[in-house]
């Protein structure tokens, strides 16, 4: 493939998102470390996953949620 239609295979990857994310997708969407989604697996913390087989996903609504649970609200400017 040229430049061109990578650029637009990547344009219509990042316009549709995917539900289920693998660990290294969230890692790279998300900025979590993979070794840290692994912690919290083994330690049933934080974020809800599924796993058929040997394949881990997570669901992107679960990670807007925990990421969402996390706002600072705005201080008031006086």
């Amino acid at each position: 493939m040229n430049n061109s239609q990578d650029e637009v295979k990547e344009l219509i990857y990042t316009q549709i998102k995917k539900e289920w994310l693998n660990p290294h997708e969230v890692s790279r969407e998300y900025n979590f470390s993979t070794s840290t989604l692994s912690k919290w697996r083994m330690k049933n913390l934080h974020l809800k996953f599924s796993k058929v087989g040997k394949y881990i996903r997570y669901k992107r609504s679960d990670i807007e949620a925990l990421l969402n649970s996390h706002l600072e609200p705005i201080a008031e400017v006086a």
